[in-house]
């Protein structure tokens, strides 16, 4: 079993190193839902990393984030993921 230090070089080594995005710096930390969305969409559009679609990119990255933080993830800040998830949706015309 892999031990809880190694799990965090891992995820960190995915955020730094995935060929999903080059996300702008403390996407995540921004208070507004359509903030988060917009940084990610153009991160998405823009990265030339990327395997899937942008919007493909942008929402695994964003799913990525929530999952990674578990149950440290207070509540309120999962809902403004949850909800920037909506607005991913929508600014890609997917609602």
């Amino acid at each position: 079993m892999a031990s809880r230090h190694h799990l965090r070089k891992w995820s960190a080594a995915v955020s730094a190193h995935s060929d999903a995005l080059d996300l702008e710096p403390k996407v995540f930390d921004q208070k507004s839902p359509k903030a988060i969305a917009a940084s990610l969409k153009r991160s998405a559009e823009h990265s030339h990393r990327r395997k899937g679609s942008p919007f493909q990119s942008a929402m695994s990255m964003l799913t990525f984030y929530i999952n990674r933080a578990g149950r440290k993830l207070p509540a309120s800040r999962r809902r403004v993921l949850e909800k920037a998830k909506d607005e991913l949706r929508h600014d890609f015309g997917r609602d």
